[in-house]
């Protein structure tokens, strides 16, 4: 028998340290999870809500991120505690609910996200659980849950939300913020910013962990306002990169 593997993430939440997450809109591979294990991140997002990853996906990319020595995290595209419980038990050790706009959606999120008595996960040994002693009195200490606060609703209900247990990360979301403010596309506009930041400080005034997607450009801002769930996205240092690179060839 092994032990249950350690959720590198939930971890260093626990001792009040930061923790990164690289992602990328477009779809990781096995390979790709493996070669950014050499980065320093301590987590992979793998994009199931606007990604071509299917479930029969998940359970290699997930095992590459355990290779790696980060947490696989990975977005589903739907509240429903089904689906949750399935994408911890093929392999992820985290999972990220969008639009949960209500305490009662965010309740739903723990049902399924956990077994009892914290919640009504269906019973079963996932891939995680293989082999592993006492994995149904353990498990629940190393799935990391964390919500998306994406939609205006979801500000305005947010201390409700916040009174929800066994939820790890309250991570607000700039992109589909802008889109229900009525500033689709434009994350930078005022209203969208003064919005995610006084959300941010409710989410810390609680005494809960706050989450932002963040870039070069501003994470030193977030990390100062006492954001301890950063995720980025590769993306731009790939063009910014290539762009450099080609300046240089055709200068």
């Amino acid at each position: 028998m092994k032990n249950l593997r350690p959720n590198k993430i939930k971890q260093k939440l626990s001792q009040g340290e930061i923790s990164t997450v690289l992602m990328s809109p477009v779809s990781f591979s096995p390979d790709m999870v493996e070669f950014a294990g050499q980065l320093g991140f301590d987590g992979i997002w793998i994009e199931t809500e606007h990604g071509a990853i299917d479930f029969k996906d998940i359970p290699d990319l997930t095992r590459a991120a355990d290779l790696s020595g980060m947490t696989s995290i990975v977005r589903v595209n739907f509240n429903n505690e089904g689906l949750i419980y399935r994408t911890f038990d093929v392999g992820a050790q985290g999972i990220v609910v969008p639009h949960v706009d209500t305490k009662n959606e965010a309740l739903a999120v723990v049902q399924g996200a956990k077994f009892a008595p914290q919640g009504k996960r269906g019973n079963f040994v996932g891939r995680q659980g293989i082999d592993v002693a006492n994995y149904f009195e353990n498990v629940n200490n190393e799935t990391l849950v964390i919500v998306l606060i994406e939609d205006i609703v979801a500000v305005h209900n947010l201390d409700e939300i916040l009174s929800v247990e066994n939820i790890d990360v309250f991570c607000v979301a700039p992109g589909d913020l802008a889109q229900s403010l009525g500033h689709l596309g434009n994350i930078f506009h005022p209203e969208v910013q003064s919005t995610i930041d006084s959300a941010i400080l409710k989410i810390i005034g609680a005494n809960k962990i706050a989450g932002t997607l963040v870039t070069d450009e501003n994470v030193t801002k977030y990390v100062e306002l006492g954001v301890k769930f950063l995720m980025t996205s590769f993306d731009p240092w790939i063009k910014y990169g290539a762009k450099g690179f080609l300046n240089k060839v055709f200068k």
